[in-house]
């Protein structure tokens, strides 16, 4: 891991890469260890979302009829590069609820037809499908369990696949879980859900910038993401990628004038650019941010992350003498870690991290196991990760007596 070019920063090494932290503004009362909830923007993401609203708010007429369509393409056309696809496979969304939404709007199911996800999946995604499930009379979506204590690529992709039956239609799988940050090997999962006739929509929230991403290699038929997770986008960007073979399907839930008249939408993506009047300027602004992690180079980047992550997943098991779910690898957890934490209050035990320490880090409660998961980014050091190891052993202490 700590193998590094003559000249380039060293993971370790927090002063390699402390000017990162200037490109942030994170209050100096405030130690953020929570990028997968809500990733704070840099600096110049801040100031071209700025840019463009300043641009809407003196001249919304020319901004809107001149400026915002070539420039929604444009992102696209960046975003569609960094992501490995064609533009033509995208549209920006307001974050992955929303791309989701617009998969469970649009995937036909019979009355026999199942949904199959994962006892890993995002609360509100599993809302979002037994609503769908409900409204198109089909059965209750089926949950597949995770194993506790996670081998190899085959034990999980087993454990999922054989969860699914002759009327599973759609398998919806995280790529990186949000309960407990494990990278799921999606790729074979797509193919053997493929083999059996089993349409995928991966939820991958996390996995832009946190793990490579080329969209046109994973096989799946949906894949829904968020920006202002480890991209650092800004709050209300996302986007929604729909394989070719799949474009005739999608029906947007917010149906306007899709192309600004008197042009008339043609392709399944021109539903999407114009929903009603709306600020887009969080999804223009993706375009600093996809080039300040080019500038400091995404390997390096996720190389850095990782080591801050297991960093801190080493400190807490040694402090709790609680293992972890997975191995200790980067194929199984990349810029943040789910550590498991003694049986206590979850909730309240974040509330005081944070009114006792000014440390932001979730912890949740997942299956009956409390656990803290620890996000880092570029702004992140080993003192942040140290002053959460000392705070969590005073509160654990706290909790025993």
């Amino acid at each position: 891991m700590n193998g590094q070019n003559e000249g380039s920063p060293a993971v370790h090494n927090d002063d390699d890469w402390r000017h990162w932290c200037d490109e942030w503004s994170i209050r100096a009362d405030t130690i953020y260890l929570n990028h997968g909830s809500f990733g704070p923007p840099p600096r110049r993401v801040q100031e071209c979302q700025r840019s463009w609203q300043q641009q809407i708010a003196s001249q919304p007429m020319n901004f809107f009829v001149r400026h915002y369509e070539p420039a929604w393409l444009e992102s696209r056309k960046r975003l569609a590069q960094f992501v490995g696809t064609s533009p033509d496979n995208l549209v920006f969304v307001e974050n992955s609820t929303a791309a989701m939404n617009a998969v469970a709007n649009s995937f036909p199911m019979g009355r026999r037809d199942e949904v199959l996800l994962t006892d890993h999946e995002y609360g509100a995604v599993l809302r979002i499908w037994q609503r769908a499930c409900e409204s198109a009379g089909a059965a209750e979506p089926r949950i597949a369990t995770i194993p506790g204590t996670i081998e190899s690529a085959d034990h999980i992709v087993d454990a999922i696949l054989s969860a699914a039956t002759e009327r599973t239609k759609l398998l919806v799988v995280s790529h990186v879980t949000s309960p407990t940050a494990v990278i799921l090997p999606v790729k074979q999962i797509c193919d053997r859900a493929r083999e059996r006739g089993i349409a995928v929509c991966v939820d991958g929230p996390h996995a832009p910038a946190q793990i490579p991403l080329a969209l046109d290699d994973l096989s799946c038929d949906f894949y829904t993401a968020s920006l202002h997770k480890w991209v650092s986008a800004p709050i209300g960007s996302g986007f929604l990628f729909v394989a070719q073979r799949c474009h005739g399907l999608v029906r947007t839930p917010l149906l306007s004038w899709g192309r600004l008249a008197p042009n008339k939408p043609t392709t399944w993506w021109d539903e999407f650019i114009w929903p009603g009047t709306r600020d887009p300027s969080a999804c223009l602004a993706c375009v600093p941010a996809i080039e300040l992690l080019e500038q400091a180079g995404l390997s390096a980047f996720r190389a850095r992350a990782h080591y801050l992550a297991r960093y801190a997943r080493h400190n807490i098991v040694e402090l709790t003498g609680l293992e972890p779910q997975t191995p200790d690898s980067q194929e199984w957890y990349g810029c943040m870690a789910s550590v498991p934490l003694p049986r206590g209050d979850a909730t309240g035990l974040q509330h005081g991290l944070w009114q006792s320490h000014g440390i932001e880090v979730p912890i949740f409660e997942h299956n009956g196991q409390r656990s803290v998961r620890v996000s880092c980014h570029l702004y992140n050091s080993r003192r942040d990760i140290d002053s959460l190891i000392t705070a969590l052993d005073a509160k654990l202490r706290q909790e025993n007596q």
